[in-house]
């Protein structure tokens, strides 16, 4: 079932992003393209307080022309383990230090045309500390009960991939303790 690579040419190479053009050959011998988007691996992450609220990320997403209600998530730099870069992005973003991080699985955000793979990470016994960075002024922090996430998803108002992913995968798991 597997593609053959007949050849392979970069044809945007961008600060974030690479587009190339692959010719395969499929299975069945047709030879035609597609049309890779390349981004470095990034982390997604659950965060959860004391108070069993989760911390979400509200930002204008200019790709979708909205403001996204969204978990924290970020590039992993090439020093970096992808735990290491849980504990960066969550000081820089949020002003937290997770005393835990605890990883819960990952996926590809688009298969069909990107190689993204998001590590999904809980991050849990916050301690306040704040990295500085040059692209988090416009974000907002919100609180939300574990228990109103599920209806945010239903409803639509936390609408992107990563989120909606990580979140599910959290709930499935998740037993409050008392």
């Amino acid at each position: 079932m597997q593609e053959k690579l007949v050849s392979s040419k970069t044809v945007f190479d961008g600060r974030a992003v690479r587009l190339r053009i692959d010719t395969i050959q499929k299975a069945s011998g047709e030879v035609t393209t597609r049309e890779i988007v390349w981004h470095a691996d990034c982390i997604a992450v659950v965060v959860l307080d004391d108070q069993k609220n989760l911390i979400l990320e509200r930002q204008y997403r200019r790709a979708a022309g909205k403001v996204l209600l969204e978990i924290p998530a970020g590039g992993i730099e090439e020093s970096e383990t992808p735990e290491e870069a849980v504990k960066r992005e969550l000081q820089e973003e949020i002003g937290y230090l997770p005393g835990k991080v605890t990883r819960l699985g990952g996926f590809y955000s688009a298969p069909g045309y990107c190689t993204e793979y998001l590590h999904l990470f809980l991050a849990t016994d916050l301690k306040p500390s704040h990295l500085t960075a040059e692209d988090t002024d416009e974000i907002e922090i919100v609180r939300v009960p574990v228990s109103e996430i599920k209806g945010l998803i239903e409803s639509g108002k936390i609408c992107d991939a990563k989120s909606v992913a990580g979140l599910l995968q959290f709930l499935g798991g998740y037993r409050e303790k008392d």
